[in-house]
């Protein structure tokens, strides 16, 4: 059973979205205060963490934070609507996707799904490929750079995966929406330019223009030529 991690301070949230994703197979964990969450974090090892941004005391976005200094693990955000502002900065920290409040038991546990099944597959080609300092290895999922592993999160990884799998060739932000977080609506492209800078910060040379990931204005993303 998937082990899922919610931190939520509303009682009647937090005990409805447990109950409904128990109740689909997952075993939870459920926090009310972010002290509390990142308590459990080191001792329930969670494969996802379900966060709520408007925690008492330690808030969502510092929740998130402090558990990207030592943890990969993909990492939804839950958010009141229209709260842009908060949604760009948890990006930013390094969540992997977000979910506005209030929302569905079965759009939760769809969301949770999609990420879960976000660690990438190697795309039907194996061993490292070179690309410049970079050295992507698809069969073991790790990228290198200078003979460094570099810690990506899931959808970071994913996305280098796509994005590096046909060089020079550009995807617009649907397009890698649907490919990398598996969203087939209309979903907001700030997932996918958050996610790029994030992966730009640990693979790029910041002296640099962006070498790697770069940007076709007014069309989305493409990787490469080096």
């Amino acid at each position: 059973m998937p082990r899922v991690l919610l931190i939520e301070d509303d009682p009647s949230i937090r005990e409805g979205v447990a109950l409904g994703l128990r109740r689909r197979g997952h075993e939870v964990r459920a926090a009310g205060t972010g002290e509390e969450g990142l308590a459990l974090t080191g001792a329930f090892h969670p494969e996802l963490v379900l966060l709520d941004l408007m925690l008492p005391g330690i808030n969502g976005v510092q929740v998130c934070r402090r558990i990207r200094e030592t943890s990969l693990v993909p990492i939804i955000m839950l958010t009141a609507r229209g709260d842009d502002f908060d949604i760009v900065v948890g990006l930013e920290a390094g969540a992997d996707d977000y979910i506005v409040k209030p929302a569905r038991t079965e759009i939760i546990e769809a969301r949770v799904r999609a990420v879960l099944r976000r660690r990438p597959d190697p795309l039907g080609r194996l061993g490292t490929e070179h690309h410049g300092e970079l050295a992507v290895d698809r069969a073991g999922l790790t990228v290198a750079k200078n003979g460094e592993r570099l810690p990506l999160a899931p959808s970071e990884l994913k996305l280098l995966l796509h994005l590096s799998a046909a060089p020079e060739q550009v995807f617009s932000r649907q397009q890698l929406l649907e490919s990398v977080w598996e969203h087939s609506y209309h979903a907001d492209a700030r997932l996918v330019d958050a996610c790029v800078r994030r992966l730009r910060h640990k693979v790029e040379d910041p002296a640099r223009s962006p070498r790697y990931i770069q940007t076709v204005r007014g069309f989305g993303y493409r990787f490469g030529p080096l």
